[in-house]
């Protein structure tokens, strides 16, 4: 059974970098640009892992973090945070934080190997 993974980002060429990456690693992919439909789509598709950018075009993917982490139902579902901002250190300890954190530019191998890591977990 193939891992749904959602990347969520306002970049279409990042998306399009991401799937590809992780559908050569076997992984069911799916994109969005807008963070207002990702709860939407978790409530229907149920992703099993979510790759989620800070700066969403007027939404902040930390918003949607501690949205999705306080709710029961999704709150098991590992969250990637994506940013080219470095300074994440004192959200990535605060309630709601998301499970890991890529800076980008990112290494392929690093985002392969952190999203094996946190389906695993």
């Amino acid at each position: 059974m193939f891992k749904k993974i959602l990347a969520v980002d306002d970049d279409n060429d990042i998306l399009d970098v991401i799937r590809i990456i992780l559908e050569d690693e076997g992984y069911e992919v799916s994109t969005l640009t807008d963070g207002k439909k990702v709860f939407e789509y978790v409530n229907n598709d149920k992703p099993d892992l979510i790759l989620l950018d800070v700066m969403l075009g007027g939404v902040d993917g930390r918003d949607i973090c501690r949205a999705l982490k306080s709710d029961a139902v999704y709150n098991q579902i590992p969250i990637i945070m994506i940013s080219a901002s470095h300074n994440m250190d004192s959200f990535l300890t605060m309630p709601g934080s998301p499970n890991d954190f890529l800076a980008k530019p990112f290494d392929i191998n690093n985002l392969i190997n952190t999203v094996k890591a946190q389906l695993a977990a």
